[in-house]
């Protein structure tokens, strides 16, 4: 009882805060009604998805400060659990995808274990490194459908226990379910006894030590929730696009922005990932189509993409919520 009115328990929120969240909740409930076209609920589903992806790597990477960049191959997992669940045994979604995360949690242990033996650049550097090597296992692993992906049943819509409908108006409310369960377990996460130890760990892990945290204990769980995140997010992707690949569900690219949203965003902060989704998956798809489509501009779109991070990087650390605190405190 005492978890859930933590996770519920709002009240350390500016008052600011307490509105935005009401009229964001309000306007995310009316917004498939709003006569938007399908490539914008397209990209309100990935900004929502990206949202929890972001939030998941905040445990490891915001509150423990672990620079962590191979969160795909936990996509993958979770992508490649549900697909090869309904294409081999005929496994509904609402089966598979628990699978999928405790498959997930499993593989993190075991090599969270080693992992967290590094510290710095070596675990960033490693983390990139198991994330490729599983990558290159599901590309050349033929029982997995190797480099061509996997293609899931069609099922007759709409259809709940497989998770296929015509319109993307119910992915778009199951992600948005999804996405308020995250938020309210950041809530609790960030008060919980792990999350403090976390921060202690981040700013000075020797004194943490000292007072009896098991540092190295305290990042693998960290790294395991984050972990089941996006294992959630991975069974999502599978039956929202219906084909899955080693390069759409585990390529580096994905890994590392779903770090980068939530540092440009606020690492370690209960909003920045959903901040740094909001500014980046938008921009990168409106402005990748519109700068795409004409000839001889393919790839400025990723230059400008990268001179705006790297210009509220530059300005303020924390990135766009410690510009918002700035101005907030003035």
């Amino acid at each position: 009882m005492e978890t859930l009115r933590d996770a519920f328990d709002f009240r350390d929120f500016s008052k600011p805060e307490k509105v935005g969240f009401v009229i964001f909740t309000l306007f995310l409930l009316v917004f498939p009604w709003l006569g938007a076209g399908s490539f914008v609920k397209a990209v309100v589903i990935q900004f929502l998805l990206f949202s929890l992806f972001g939030m998941g790597w905040n445990t490891i990477g915001g509150y423990g400060g672990q620079v962590e960049l191979g969160k795909a191959q936990y996509v993958g997992i979770g992508a490649y659990t549900v697909a090869l669940a309904m294409v081999w045994w005929k496994i509904p979604f609402w089966v598979s995808m628990p699978i999928g995360v405790l498959i997930a949690l499993g593989y993190s242990f075991i090599i969270g274990y080693p992992l967290f033996r590094l510290k710095g650049h070596y675990f960033a550097i490693a983390t990139i490194c198991t994330s490729l090597v599983l990558q290159d296992i599901f590309i050349n692993w033929k029982l997995v459908g190797a480099a061509k992906g996997i293609e899931l049943p069609i099922h007759e819509h709409p259809d709940f226990l497989y998770m296929q409908f015509k319109s993307d108006t119910y992915y778009f409310y199951f992600i948005m379910a999804l996405f308020y369960v995250a938020i309210f377990y950041m809530n609790w996460f960030r008060k919980s006894k792990l999350g403090y130890q976390l921060r202690m760990i981040k700013e000075d892990e020797e004194a943490a030590e000292s007072l009896g945290i098991d540092a190295r204990w305290c990042k693998i769980k960290a790294y395991s929730i984050a972990s089941a995140f996006v294992a959630v997010g991975g069974g999502f992707l599978a039956v929202y696009n219906l084909y899955i690949d080693p390069y759409s569900v585990m390529d580096l690219d994905l890994s590392i922005k779903i770090a980068l949203m939530a540092m440009l965003g606020g690492a370690g902060s209960m909003w920045g990932p959903i901040i740094g989704s909001a500014f980046l998956v938008p921009l990168d798809r409106f402005l990748g189509s519109w700068l795409g489509a004409h000839k001889g501009l393919i790839g400025v779109d990723f230059m400008i993409y990268s001179a705006l991070i790297m210009i509220v990087s530059a300005y303020q650390p924390r990135g766009i919520w410690g510009i918002i605190e700035q101005f907030r405190k003035r």
